[in-house]
């Protein structure tokens, strides 16, 4: 017999009279003895689109003794009011005030933890830097600190293809109705309200080119000193933030643990590629010691535990990742040196070779093909691919092969001196593990866009033909580099589909010498690693839901032989969270079913050819209540402009409800 009991739909007051919708896990006798509650903050439907994810997590806390909170965001899911964006100054004070809200309830005893992943990890960081005095410690996970240097929407001063992939996603999740079994009768006008007041986030997006205060807003970056609560930050090398854990290392001088694995977009208990971890398990015992009280020991392990991976032959998708975790107590410290390559014509070696010798690229557009996706969901298909795919199409520095183990933690420094033939022009980097029999196992990567040299507010054209300094930071990494492999460095003036591409084809020009590559090198292992123990995580039988189709995911990369148009295409039966097919949730009586076709385009010679295109559908089945929901995005690109298309068309029982149409043009500004 349970010892918890679930509250479908408790609604949460905010001052200006506005009301959020919360499901709520809480122990039987929590209304007669209070307990520590844990929120989390995301604007992903809890009736429906994170159902099966918040019921495995939230249940477990409410059994260890916490009154867990799963709230939709403002003008998300069944909350009222509007949401124009991500967050708004508006969603983290609505946050801070939930959290005060929460404290004062009868079932909570005035201490309150916030976490969350992705979305959920940004607003907890930020909420966290308000400083409600209810709130106690945050655990983040798979988020950034900076919302220029690492969100989803640019890399470096460069525009990701990801911002317009999550652009689209968002146009999906902005497009759904309230559930009328919660908001009642008027659930039409508050859906036709939110339709009439939607924007197409991926063009307000893509109007803002450079650091400015959009970016700025919400970058705990800019004030890490306002943070101090103790914080657990937890990523993965799989996943985009990746520098992150390093930064918050060396900046935030509250209470601090990091944890990152080999994993993916997934909270680790979920997590792919193996090893998972016991991550319910390891929260509880942060809440326990923090919000309770325990002296359970959590603070007296290291406080920075990384996985440090190992070379493993490419595959589609790697159920387990060979490595082994490995511990450090602070960043910087002297156990961390720096190693220094200089790139000498096809090598990366200890001297430098100083000459007139000129080593020039000019990268097709497709070069790019093993990237997979640089946000990985842990798919079939998303991860590296053998890099061999790629190196035709960039300049390769090789090293010696190696007589002993190099063992990675950190960011690695790329400083180089370069000539562009372009006025917009940008460098890809790309570091390599080959092992003796050639296989290229992707370690990590960085992008320079060269018109952001001196400032990411004012780009600046380059000068052609003049030599240009500039120092890459590539994505943080703990990684072993085996003896008898050799280390390698791609440059490439393009990398389709993660970038999009500069207006004209470029060409690179390095002089033989010139340019260092400084690695992080963990001099020594210490005696804390061989305690690292995770539990694995704890077998659930989810009866939330049930599978009424089976999903599927297809991948495809294809050449048109007759025109070179390269195309790659995924099509997953199941949106975001993978191939689930289409589902039942039980307790809510409602079929869901999302499906999307996302494909990239580009002829290796003309990077104006470059086309991104994402069709998507959901289906909400409840009664006699039919949802029919399509979006269609596309983005294309002229040597001036970003050419933005979109619609969204919703049907209720077959009966059109709404339809809208964008189209904008977005002048470049150095991208």
């Amino acid at each position: 017999m349970s010892n918890i009991k679930e509250i479908e739909t408790v609604w949460i007051k905010l001052p200006d009279g506005i009301s959020l919708a919360a499901r709520v896990w809480m122990p039987l006798d929590a209304e007669s003895k209070p307990y520590p509650s844990i929120l989390e903050y995301i604007p992903y439907r809890r009736r429906d689109f994170t159902r099966k994810r918040d019921d495995a997590l939230h249940s477990k806390f409410a059994e260890a003794g916490y009154v867990s909170v799963r709230v939709d965001i403002r003008g998300s899911g069944d909350s009222q009011g509007i949401m124009a964006d991500e967050y708004t100054n508006q969603e983290i004070t609505d946050g801070y005030d939930v959290i005060e809200w929460l404290a004062k309830q009868p079932w909570c005893n005035g201490s309150v933890g916030m976490m969350g992943k992705s979305w959920g990890a940004y607003n907890s960081l930020q909420v966290a830097a308000l400083n409600p005095p209810s709130l106690k410690a945050i655990m983040p996970v798979m988020g950034t600190d900076d919302r220029w240097k690492e969100d989803i929407h640019f890399r470096n001063g460069l525009m990701a293809t990801d911002n317009f992939w999550w652009g689209s996603i968002m146009q999906l999740m902005n497009t759904s109705p309230p559930d009328p079994e919660i908001v009642g009768d008027n659930w039409r006008e508050i859906w036709l309200k939110r339709l009439d007041s939607m924007e197409l986030w991926t063009k307000n997006w893509a109007s803002h080119q450079t650091n400015d205060k959009m970016w700025k807003r919400g970058s705990i970056s800019r004030n890490y000193e306002s943070i101090k609560i103790p914080v657990y930050f937890v990523s993965g090398w799989n996943d985009l933030f990746r520098d992150t854990p390093f930064r918050l290392a060396q900046n935030l001088k509250c209470p601090l643990k990091i944890l990152v694995g080999p994993w993916a977009h997934l909270y680790p208990h979920e997590a792919v590629p193996k090893p998972a971890i016991d991550f319910i398990g390891e929260a509880i015992k942060w809440w326990d010691f923090w919000l309770k009280g325990k002296n359970n020991g959590v603070m007296d392990a290291s406080s920075l535990i990384f996985y440090e991976m190992e070379h493993m032959h490419s595959e589609p998708s790697i159920e387990f990742r060979k490595g082994r975790w490995i511990t450090e107590g602070e960043l910087p410290n002297p156990n961390i040196s720096s190693k220094k390559y200089f790139l000498n014509s096809g090598s990366l070696s200890d001297n430098a070779h100083i000459s007139n010798k000129k080593m020039e690229i000019t990268s097709p557009q497709n070069y790019g093909m093993s990237s997979g996706d640089i946000t990985s969901f842990g798919l079939a298909g998303d991860i590296p691919l053998d890099c061999r795919a790629d190196e035709g199409g960039a300049l390769t520095f090789r090293s010696e092969i190696l007589e002993e183990d190099l063992n990675i933690l950190g960011q690695a420094n790329l400083k180089v001196c370069v000539i562009a033939d372009k006025e917009q022009a940008f460098i890809s980097a790309i570091l390599v593990d080959e092992s003796p029999d050639g296989d290229q196992a992707l370690i990590t990567r960085g992008f320079f866009n060269l018109m952001h040299r001196d400032s990411d507010v004012h780009p600046k054209a380059v000068i052609l033909n003049k030599e240009m300094r500039i120092e890459i930071l590539m994505q943080g990494v703990s990684w072993k580099l085996a003896k008898g492999h050799k280390l390698l460095l791609h440059l490439g003036s393009t990398y389709w589909p993660v970038i999009w591409p500069s207006p004209e084809p470029v060409k690179l020009t390095f002089k033989e010498g010139t340019s260092i590559l400084n690695l992080p090198i963990r001099i020594n292992s210490r005696k804390q690693d061989s305690y690292i123990h995770f539990k694995d995580p704890k077998s659930q039988v989810n009866k939330t839901y049930k599978t009424i189709e089976a999903g599927s995911i297809e991948r495809d990369y294809n050449i048109d032989m007759t025109t070179g148009l390269v195309t790659q295409r995924v099509y997953i039966d199941g949106g975001v969270f993978g191939p689930v097919g289409k589902i039942y949730f039980r307790e809510t009586d409602t079929e869901f079913h999302d499906k999307s076709e996302r494909t990239y385009s580009i002829h290796p010679n003309d990077p104006l050819t470059a086309e991104a295109e994402m069709k998507q559908s959901r289906s909400i089945k409840k009664g006699k209540l039919k949802i029919k929901l399509e979006t269609y995005s596309h983005q294309k690109s002229t040597k001036t402009h970003f050419i933005l298309s979109a619609w969204c068309k919703c049907w209720e029982n077959g009966k059109l409800f709404h339809s809208v149409d964008w189209d904008y043009k977005v002048p470049r500004k150095g991208m």
